[in-house]
């Protein structure tokens, strides 16, 4: 007994001390909150190795472990003042009560591919809950289903998936460090897009802790709050414990290729058929384009690459006279296709190649890290010939750090109404565009260059106005962009970043779910479903 009352003193005092250090608050504030999560555990000494502090020499290694360090780590922006990484639910219970009672917000990290760092930063004091240890996941090749717990990341679905079956996968986005949770509750598109839909499309079930730490499933929590948490920001309303997955068919075998063209090669005739011919293709053809420009050898000419990454659902044997029919100019031969599985594409959209082992999709240290600002667009009327040479000479006033990727649309996506979940960019899409300046090559995002990059992609964004879609337009969600807005006193501000995202119908829904399940606006961010003294 005296050994337990020693570790728990032990366990209050350095938490108590950590928080004053970070906020310099009152150490009675700070000792009543500990206090608090000490009291909600059998386990002190197991509970204690799981929260991490400022004082602790782990604690920012944690906290970088998924996070943008070029962009958020540094002084002028809080991290969390405590990070709690769970194992269990009962802990998630703890946490969430402890912060209410003591006055802190809480964010949610699961993967922390998260463009503008909500989940592990804030502008007040806050705990940052962080299930990195919560990634279990349990395939059911016979049912065709997954459960996949809140912290799992795309990669380790994928791998594990493939460790059963190569006929089976989930359509979900193509990058391995990605949360599952975060994907799925914008919405989540990827290479399986045109047959089967978003990811959210797939999702059965839920295991969902709301602000008042009940677990709920998608029978108790109600087909409302079931729609709003997949494609309207689960974080906004609760806390996703884990998923049921309905896996979808794939053959043995799909083909991939790789079409590297430049202006001078013709791309722009290339690139205007592809946005009439792409969308209305057979559905079991996927192709994202990446726009990238260069300079000429070495002199100060620049051009425009783009590289037509195609992945087709059958072999090349049938792929060759579907493309030769329609889009003869792609240009595409037997001798740059490839016929792998299907957790081999994952590999090569990722950035590494068809043969590096799979294993590597389960490692999450071996996930390329990447810094940039990013912004997203959806095109729904051909860019003419002439507007696609008027962007090519704006991008060229740019430094080369710039990427552009265009997602194809169609196909599936073309049978589900705007409202069928939050996410609304469905039937009429031509192509989805994600435009980014990195800065891996700059200490941090506040350099002159960085900052030089950034004011040309929100030039560059204003170019790209004329050509893409209109009242509003529109958004990806889970490219979360603050240029968009961040107020939300009132309707009327908060629609002009909420439209982008989700258009007005589906907005003012969220906003009403959010009203009953989390009236007092715990779960938020600086873009959440807002909560408004009066209705709707």
């Amino acid at each position: 007994m005296m050994s337990s009352r020693l570790t728990c003193s032990v366990f209050l005092l350095v938490l108590s001390l950590s928080f004053c250090v970070s906020f310099g608050a009152s150490p009675y504030i700070s000792e009543d909150f500990i206090t608090c999560l000490q009291s909600k555990t059998n386990n002190v000494t197991t509970f204690s190795q799981l929260i991490f502090t400022p004082v602790n020499s782990t604690y920012l290694p944690v906290w970088q472990a998924a996070a943008d360090s070029i962009r958020f780590d540094n002084p002028n922006i809080r991290k969390p003042s405590v990070i709690v990484t769970p194992t269990i639910e009962t802990q998630i219970q703890a946490a969430l009560f402890c912060a209410k009672k003591h006055g802190y917000e809480m964010r949610i990290r699961d993967g922390g591919h998260d463009f503008e760092g909500l989940s592990y930063t804030a502008d007040v004091p806050f705990v940052m809950l962080d299930l990195v240890n919560m990634r279990a996941i349990d395939v059911n090749v016979a049912n065709r289903t997954a459960w996949v717990q809140g912290g799992a990341l795309l990669g380790e679905l994928y791998y594990t998936i493939s460790q059963k079956t190569d006929t089976l996968y989930f359509p979900a986005g193509i990058w391995a460090g990605v949360g599952v949770s975060g994907f799925l509750s914008g919405g989540g598109y990827g290479n399986l897009l045109r047959k089967y839909g978003l990811g959210a499309d797939n999702v059965l079930d839920v295991r969902f802790m709301d602000v008042n730490g009940n677990i709920l499933d998608r029978k108790s929590m109600g087909e409302d709050l079931f729609w709003a948490i997949r494609g309207g920001g689960a974080s906004s309303f609760g806390i996703v414990l884990a998923w049921k997955l309905r896996l979808v068919p794939v053959p043995e075998r799909v083909t991939l290729f790789t079409v590297n063209i430049t202006l001078e090669q013709g791309v722009t005739d290339i690139f205007y058929k592809y946005q009439y011919v792409l969308p209305k293709f057979n559905r079991d053809l996927q192709m994202r384009v990446q726009l990238n420009t260069e300079n000429v050898g070495n002199t100060a000419k620049k051009t425009v690459r783009m590289l037509f990454n195609g992945i087709y659902q059958g072999r090349i044997d049938t792929l060759l006279p579907l493309l030769d029919q329609s889009f003869p100019e792609l240009n595409v031969t037997r001798e740059i296709c490839e016929e792998v599985r299907m957790v081999q594409t994952t590999l090569q959209f990722g950035g590494f190649t068809t043969s590096t082992p799979t294993e590597v999709l389960a490692n999450r240290s071996a996930i390329p890290k990447v810094s940039y600002k990013g912004k997203s667009d959806y095109v729904r009327t051909p860019i003419p010939k002439s507007g696609l040479r008027k962007l090519w000479r704006k991008m060229f006033e740019n430094d080369n750090s710039q990427t552009l990727f265009m997602y194809t649309f169609g196909g599936k996506m073309e049978e589900y109404s705007d409202t069928a979940l939050p996410y609304p960019h469905r039937a009429g899409v031509l192509y989805q565009v994600f435009k980014r300046v990195d800065f891996m090559d700059q200490p941090s995002d506040k350099t002159a260059i960085s900052r030089r990059r950034v004011a040309w992609l929100r030039s560059f964004d204003k170019s790209l106005g004329p050509y893409v879609s209109k009242n509003p337009r529109e958004a990806y969600s889970n490219y979360n962009d603050l240029d968009l807005g961040v107020g939300s006193a009132t309707y009327e501000e908060a629609s002009v970043w909420g439209e982008r995202y989700w258009k007005k119908e589906n907005f003012k829904k969220l906003i009403q779910i959010k009203a009953k399940v989390d009236p007092h606006n715990f779960f938020k961010h600086p873009q959440s479903i807002p909560v408004f003294s009066t209705p709707l």
